[in-house]
């Protein structure tokens, strides 16, 4: 006697668990995204203030100095993460498009896209005068 092979699983069904098992990328990658924030701050607050000891308290020195570490800083893997988030994460939520004006609409109604690093949001928060508070 054979055993009986019992049916294939509906294809849904089958989708639902096999998706319910994964993590979503669109939620590694905002993971990730905010990881690299924490990174970047961390290591820019630990330059910035051996610029400052390095420079005695002269301003222009400092000042000089920590634009040219913000115009080098290596944003591009971040940035990387971020352009894919911008891209693929209304249709990895399959977020609804409003008919009016074919823009995606969040449920939360903030908007979903972030703005690539730059040197700009460096000095932005760690600004190049060293007596302002640092972020």
């Amino acid at each position: 006697m054979s055993p009986q092979r019992r049916p294939i699983a509906d294809p849904r069904s089958l989708e639902r668990y096999i998706r319910g098992q994964v993590i979503p990328r669109f939620i590694t990658r905002l993971r990730e995204i905010e990881d690299g924030f924490v990174e970047h701050r961390m290591a820019l607050a630990r330059r910035y203030v051996q610029i400052e000891r390095l420079c005695g308290g002269d301003e222009r020195a400092f000042e000089a100095r920590w634009r040219a570490v913000a115009e080098r800083w290596d944003f591009r893997h971040l940035n990387e993460l971020i352009r894919q988030h911008n891209e693929y994460y209304p249709i990895e939520r399959n977020l609804p498009v409003d008919p009016r004006t074919g823009e995606y609409m969040t449920s939360a109604g903030r908007p979903y896209r972030r703005e690539p690093l730059s040197p700009e949001w460096i000095l932005e928060r760690f600004p190049p005068l060293p007596d302002r508070p640092v972020e």
